[in-house]
């Protein structure tokens, strides 16, 4: 099917109290393990891809496969830029047909990401595309720090949440609530009181960064509490490393050793992807 906008995805996650999953990809395996697993959980979900990944990847022959691939099944799925740092790669993401933009001006003074982001959704939603923007800092490193950890001087203030809504338009707010990029320093501690507090605030769908590693019970939680969008890519990159180790510790000579390894990330990350769509509250949705 056709992709679809994140505001339409986010409109029935709101409806029907989950969360899509965000899952960020680098090539075509890990597309077709995201495939394998929504068609095995019949689950929508989102397609990230992450402006600092843009050195690793082909983005136009990406995007192509993308939408061949959205054709082929009758999943509805967004093809969303996550972190999108600079205007010239919003406008790269549009003019390929991206239906979802993050722009990601949470290193900006508060007065400059307001700006930003208002030009932002006047562009993006004169032609169809949604937009997320993020108030305050999710702790970690995008760019692939292996361990991340939040700032409490960083968390979003629920008061500003509600003019930072106003006064952009966006269509969802990434929070910062104790979230983190990479894996977690110890346990993550969610501010859900913070959380339930912007949700009444913002009065608008939220996000959740950093994914990997939280517990199924904190998810369920915070999708509870608002969060309509959860971005998950950590887990993944860690299974298909995992699926590597596994197939060179037992690999032989022949030629198709290769093949193999590429099959087993596929099948490794889907069974992951999987997992967490179930505890989002995603699968039986398509």
């Amino acid at each position: 099917m056709a992709l679809i906008s994140l505001a339409q995805g986010l409109a029935h996650a709101q409806q029907n109290g989950y969360a899509l999953g965000a899952f960020n990809v680098l090539d075509t395996h890990f597309l077709r393990a995201l495939y394998q697993a929504a068609e095995r959980q019949r689950s929508p979900f989102i397609i990230s891809i992450a402006e600092v990944h843009f050195k690793y990847v082909s983005l136009e022959h990406l995007v192509a496969a993308v939408r061949t691939e959205a054709v082929l099944h009758d999943i509805p799925v967004v093809l969303h830029l996550d972190h999108g740092l600079h205007f010239e790669a919003v406008m790269q993401a549009i003019r390929l047909g991206f239906t979802s933009v993050m722009f990601d001006g949470s290193t900006l003074s508060y007065e400059e990401n307001v700006r930003q982001t208002r030009e932002v959704v006047k562009m993006c939603h004169a032609l169809g595309v949604s937009v997320e923007a993020e108030l305050g800092a999710v702790g970690g490193d995008e760019g692939g720090a292996l361990f991340g950890e939040a700032d409490s001087d960083k968390f979003t203030d629920p008061a500003q949440a509600a003019d930072f809504v106003q006064s952009t338009g966006i269509d969802c707010l990434a929070v910062a609530i104790g979230n983190a990029h990479g894996k977690y320093k110890g346990e993550p501690k969610l501010d859900f009181d913070r959380l339930a507090e912007i949700r009444t605030t913002a009065g608008i769908p939220l996000v959740l960064h950093g994914g990997s590693g939280i517990s199924d019970a904190d998810f369920r939680r915070a999708v509870s509490l608002g969060i309509n969008k959860i971005n998950f890519y950590t887990g993944m990159s860690q299974a298909a490393l995992g699926a590597i180790e596994a197939q060179i510790a037992q690999r032989d000579a022949r030629y198709d050793s290769f093949a193999e390894l590429l099959m087993a990330v596929e099948r490794d990350i889907a069974n992951v992807v999987a997992q967490q769509m179930q505890v989002f509250g995603s699968a039986g949705r398509a």
